[in-house]
């Protein structure tokens, strides 16, 4: 038995969900999200409370279970608190600068990196080598992060790069003489 899918998911003060069919939409102070649930699974609301339960005793149901339960978590954290990512710019030159909807990045290529943030996330430079991202859907947020560190990934020589924050690198030795 899922041991995530026992457990219901609690909805705080201000946030309201409703159900049509297999979808669930959660609307709170920070936006409104749904998830579609998959038909392995049936999706209840108690009260202040959503519960998710199998249909059947096959291995499909059972995972699905599961993760339909934390879909429906990350749907609540979402609208109340958001999803939050941080990066840090390690290496000489390397800085980071917002200019309006576009985030400059200068990682010693020839040339400045313009990356436009999408619409569903906020991207800010708090210094010039922090990025902060933040939005409602823990995926984009993921997604966005991602793309960003893929542009000067950290190297295990002298840890230059894009790294997430409190991210551990690997360093290995150089060549000896």
């Amino acid at each position: 038995m899922s041991r995530i899918g026992k457990k219901p998911v609690e909805l705080p003060k201000g946030v309201s969900a409703s159900l049509s069919g297999q979808t669930i939409e959660v609307k709170g102070p920070k936006g409104t999200r749904s998830f579609t649930a998959p038909d392995d699974v049936t999706i209840v609301i108690e009260g202040s409370e959503v519960k998710v339960t199998p249909r059947g005793s096959s291995k499909r149901a059972r995972s699905m279970w599961g993760m339909s339960r934390s879909m429906v978590a990350n749907l609540v954290t979402g609208v109340t608190s958001g999803f939050k990512k941080e990066l840090e710019i390690q290496g000489v030159g390397y800085r980071a600068a917002m200019q309006g909807n576009v985030l400059k990045l200068s990682l010693g290529y020839s040339h400045e990196v313009n990356f436009t943030a999408p619409t569903e996330v906020t991207v800010t430079s708090p210094k010039q080598t922090e990025i902060v991202v933040e939005g409602i859907d823990q995926q984009v947020v993921g997604q966005v992060a991602a793309n960003i560190r893929e542009w000067r990934q950290p190297e295990p020589y002298k840890g230059k790069g894009i790294r997430y924050k409190g991210e551990y690198i690997f360093r290995k030795e150089g060549k000896k003489k």
